[in-house]
């Protein structure tokens, strides 16, 4: 069985590492003002456009995700030849449209397929599943490294949904945004009334910094912390303990940065985290954040992602 895997543009994954394993990529387009830019995950075009206008008024930014009847034409174009049956893993539901319009696109597409697959020359049966990853940016990457390393591994379709589904309830997403008050703005601009002015105002004033978590579509702080630096390094300290420990549940860690990547690693308590992964067999991915990702949670923000039981942040 030919197994296909999509993911949308907000999974933060090296583009080498997804053209590699022909995983396909669903675009967020991103309008700020006149200037428009279709997020494929080229980093370069991404950092150009960040530069260029996300800084001063990314709040203002407005996200096009794929329509239901793109998704349904990039299926029925080219994916029910190429595959018998298809993984599409979203960014959580609770934060956007596109598991929406993927779960509603695929009852046409299912009754469409069998003209453009006979035609193509294959009579067989075409399925595909939408996964909500029921997570964000880095902590989406999880769940596709897994099923990338399943059909790698020759797992059949029905293995590979069960894990995929599993793995999407107990991965864990931390995030460190630099500027509370652009996160304010932003969430204003689209309605979310989740950062109130007197938090931002009292963050950027004391230099309260959260450590934000999301799991099961759910997100909110998990520790404050003062100083941006200090809240990175101990959420890398927090990880790296639960690498040490040997508790996640797949040899996976996902970063994400809203910015050039050397910034990233410059950060402290990175080193402790990057050796612990290898220390302890864990294949640690790094990538400049989505667009997406960073019009919603401002420039330099830090996103970490693992699957592993259990949510408690030791501050």
């Amino acid at each position: 069985m030919r197994i296909g895997l999509v993911v949308d543009s907000a999974c933060d994954l090296p583009l080498q590492y997804l053209e590699q394993h022909e995983v396909s990529v669903l675009p967020i387009t991103v309008r700020i003002g006149e200037a428009v830019l279709a997020d494929h995950r080229d980093e370069q075009a991404t950092l150009e456009f960040l530069h260029a206008h996300v800084a001063e008024r990314g709040h203002e930014a407005q996200t096009m995700p794929y329509t239901v009847q793109q998704i349904q034409d990039l299926f029925l174009q080219r994916l029910v030849i190429d595959y018998d049956y298809v993984f599409c893993m979203t960014i959580t539901k609770t934060r956007s449209p596109i598991f929406d319009n993927a779960q509603q696109a695929s009852f046409a597409i299912l009754n469409d397929y069998k003209p453009v697959r006979a035609a193509a020359g294959n009579a067989t049966p075409f399925a595909l599943r939408v996964v909500d990853t029921q997570n964000l940016f880095a902590a989406q990457g999880v769940t596709a490294v897994e099923a990338i390393r399943l059909r790698a591994a020759g797992e059949g379709a029905p293995k590979i949904r069960a894990r995929l589904e599993h793995l999407a309830l107990h991965t864990q997403g931390y995030m460190v945004p630099p500027d509370l008050y652009y996160l304010r703005n932003r969430a204003r601009a689209k309605g979310d009334r989740s950062v109130g002015f007197l938090s931002a105002a009292l963050g950027s004033a004391l230099d309260i910094k959260p450590i934000l978590h999301a799991n099961r579509g759910e997100t909110g702080p998990a520790a404050k912390i003062k100083g941006f630096e200090p809240a990175v390094q101990k959420l890398f300290e927090h990880v790296s303990q639960r690498v040490e420990r040997g508790e996640l549940l797949t040899p996976t860690m996902c970063l994400s940065y809203g910015g050039e990547l050397e910034g990233l690693r410059a950060l402290p308590g990175y080193e402790r985290l990057r050796d612990a992964c290898a220390s302890n067999n864990v294949e640690l991915f790094e990538s400049v954040m989505s667009l997406t990702g960073m019009v919603n949670v401002g420039k330099g923000a830090v996103v970490v992602g693992f699957a592993a039981e259990g949510q408690k942040f030791t501050a």
